[in-house]
């Protein structure tokens, strides 16, 4: 299949080489000249354009980074939706707002363009290793068109709804993740201070009630699971203004349901001080380091 993919970045560009391995043939375009030269030599086409990369696709895929790269890269005046022939199927899977993503189905639609979107679960490791969950909005139809490609990339393809369900499946997700982390963190810090072993904590915490996979796969105390970021610095994963990000989305769309998410809004809070700390470049897991005294 002929697939334009816009958007090579820590997520984009191991999806990319995914969907080469597995035969397709990928016109590509991204900022980053130097990744596109390295996916160029698996055999993907670069383009000049995202309406160039679209012109004569069967599938067009985006990753990015914000609702604002969304609208140039669709509704610019070289955008997705200029170059891309009615009839041809087009997902989104970035992270943005559900209405963003709905208005922009819309223009789509407008043009005879099945849109939908698919924002993932699971990290750069998950991309790397084609093992993504999809929480996929769109038409009945569409889904079962992106399947089977959206399965190249990862293991799990939910069908959420219609458009920008998808979305509101991501956020509400990494609401609580953000939550869980946080409340994993004060728990770790309240035990350390206290005195107990902090792996003979965790080990309690993960057989008992309190567990969940903030403290039994990503522990955000130093030296509890290995794979982990907290014990690599906190390096690599999921950085902690992607978090920020998320729970501002997750806030915002609380705000216009009118819905409290009182417990989301302090998360916010906790992440903003963070990146204002200088630390957003670091896991999100490093929320503990607020917790914890100096040493």
């Amino acid at each position: 299949m002929r697939i334009a993919f816009v958007g090579l970045g820590n997520m984009g560009a191991p999806m990319a080489r995914n969907l080469i391995k597995a035969g397709h043939s990928l016109n590509l375009f991204d900022l980053n000249t130097t990744i596109l030269a390295e996916l160029a030599e698996l055999g993907g086409h670069i383009s000049d354009s995202p309406r160039d990369a679209a012109s004569n696709a069967e599938l067009v895929i985006t990753m990015l980074p914000a609702a604002a790269h969304v609208r140039s890269v669709y509704l610019g005046e070289n955008g997705v939706l200029a170059g891309v022939r009615a009839g041809t199927p087009v997902v989104d899977c970035s992270t943005i707002d559900p209405q963003t993503a709905r208005e922009v189905s819309a223009a789509a639609a407008r043009q005879g363009v099945d849109m939908g979107d698919a924002p993932v679960s699971g990290g750069t490791g998950g991309a790397a290793a084609g093992t993504l969950t999809f929480m996929v909005g769109g038409s009945e139809a569409l889904f079962a068109t992106l399947q089977p490609v959206l399965a190249q990339m990862g293991r799990n393809i939910v069908h959420c709804g219609e458009v920008g369900t998808g979305q509101i499946a991501k956020i509400c997700n990494n609401l609580l993740l953000g939550i869980s982390m946080v409340g994993v963190s004060e728990a770790m810090a309240l035990g350390n201070a206290l005195g107990i072993d902090t792996k003979v904590l965790a080990g309690i915490i993960n057989s008992s009630t309190g567990r969940c996979w903030s403290s039994d796969t990503y522990n955000p105390w130093p030296g509890i699971i290995e794979t982990a970021p907290a014990s690599r610095g906190y390096t690599g994963g999921f950085g902690a203004e992607l978090m920020l990000k998320d729970l501002g989305l997750a806030t915002e769309a609380a705000k216009q349901a009118h819905q409290p998410v009182i417990l989301g809004a302090v998360a916010q809070q906790l992440y903003q001080a963070m990146s204002l700390r200088g630390d957003g470049g670091k896991d999100f897991s490093a929320i503990v380091e607020g917790y914890r005294k100096p040493e």
